[in-house]
């Protein structure tokens, strides 16, 4: 099935970071960490290896606690401006913010050189397997030479001063754009005129997200689960492994040498459409976990979900039962993303 092109603002058009009127962001919070210890401040806080990227490449990565949990997912792009680039969800934006600012006194007490900026942005997602052809029309940057997780700063369709990126929620192709709050409307009216454009809400972006396996903060990750628990290892820098120097070293990588409890999965089921807080069972009917999110596949027309279970039922083709409206039905493990992402890389 053709994925269809969308903006999918987060107000019924994906403007993810449109302020409300009391300038409070929809869906994402954007900030910049600025001074030559920009670095050691952002791997205090998160697992990944941003000392590693290149200048205007990006990262998904976790901002942890002493406990392991993670506290949100974020991306930090190291830019060519000399500043690193955060965007992080605007639900978690008090917490952020405050332990970014923390750490910001912290280390100025110590002597070191830095301090953050909020980005008073808007956030547009233009999404699908023509989107960058049709972002094209309007920017003078080839995009061809911006591939999967890099960004620049150029002017779109008229607006200056936006920072374009590849990527997004959605499991394809696509871009965010980070443009001026003031000019977020013009803009989105802008990319509308193209008539291959379409408005998108947020249940077609939950959709999209979950056939690519993509998590949902407060859903199927929270402050009380790890990376290791919630299939996100990979977001873990090797030297920063080696190291151990990020909040919930000691318990993330014990997980990591030895065996975690539970695990988040991917499942396909029967029946009637699966949902958060429906009850997963073993084939003799106990109950042994949670589905964190579920939907139908619009791709693949039948039920996708995601949620807990103990390590022992994690392999794929596991057999399992799920609880919907009381009634039990079948459903197995499967291998995440249960489509096939469309992410640009250069050849």
């Amino acid at each position: 099935m053709q994925r269809a092109m969308t903006v999918v603002p987060h107000l019924g058009l994906r403007l993810q970071a449109l302020p409300l009127a009391l300038g409070r962001p929809l869906s994402r919070a954007q900030t910049k960490i600025l001074g030559c210890d920009r670095v050691k401040l952002m791997e205090s806080l998160v697992v990944g290896d941003i000392a590693e990227l290149r200048p205007n490449q990006g990262t998904l990565s976790l901002f942890t606690n002493e406990a392991g949990g993670i506290e949100d997912d974020l991306i930090v792009t190291s830019t060519s401006e000399g500043y690193l680039y955060v965007v992080s969800n605007a639900g978690c934006w008090d917490k952020d913010l405050a332990l970014m600012q923390g750490k910001v006194r912290e280390l100025q007490n110590m002597g070191s050189d830095v301090s953050l900026e909020v980005v008073d942005n808007a956030l547009l997602a233009l999404q699908g397997p023509t989107a960058t052809q049709v972002l094209q029309a309007g920017v003078a940057d080839d995009l061809r030479k911006l591939p999967f997780m890099t960004s620049a700063v150029m002017e779109v369709f008229g607006v200056s001063g936006c920072r374009v990126t590849r990527c997004g929620y959605t499991g394809e192709d696509g871009v965010e754009i980070s443009v001026p709050a003031a000019a977020a409307v013009r803009l989105a009216a802008a990319l509308l005129e193209n008539p291959e454009v379409k408005l998108a809400g947020l249940a077609a972006r939950d959709s999209l997200r979950l056939e690519a396996g993509l998590c949902l903060y407060g859903s199927d990750i929270d402050e009380h689960t790890t990376p290791v628990e919630g299939s996100l290892s990979w977001t873990l820098g090797k030297r920063r492994r080696a190291a151990m120097d990020f909040p919930g070293a000691s318990v993330i990588i014990a997980q990591l040498k030895g065996k975690v409890q539970r695990r988040r999965v991917g499942l396909t089921c029967e029946g009637a459409p699966v949902r958060a807080h429906s009850p997963i069972l073993n084939m003799e009917g106990t109950v042994i976990g949670t589905v964190t999110s579920g939907c139908p596949s619009p791709c693949l027309k039948k039920n996708v979900a995601m949620g807990y279970v103990p390590s022992e039922y994690s392999r794929p083709g596991t057999p399992l039962l799920v609880e919907v409206r009381r009634k039990q039905q079948m459903a197995v493990v499967s291998k995440m993303p249960f489509v096939t992402t469309n992410y640009y890389t250069l050849k």
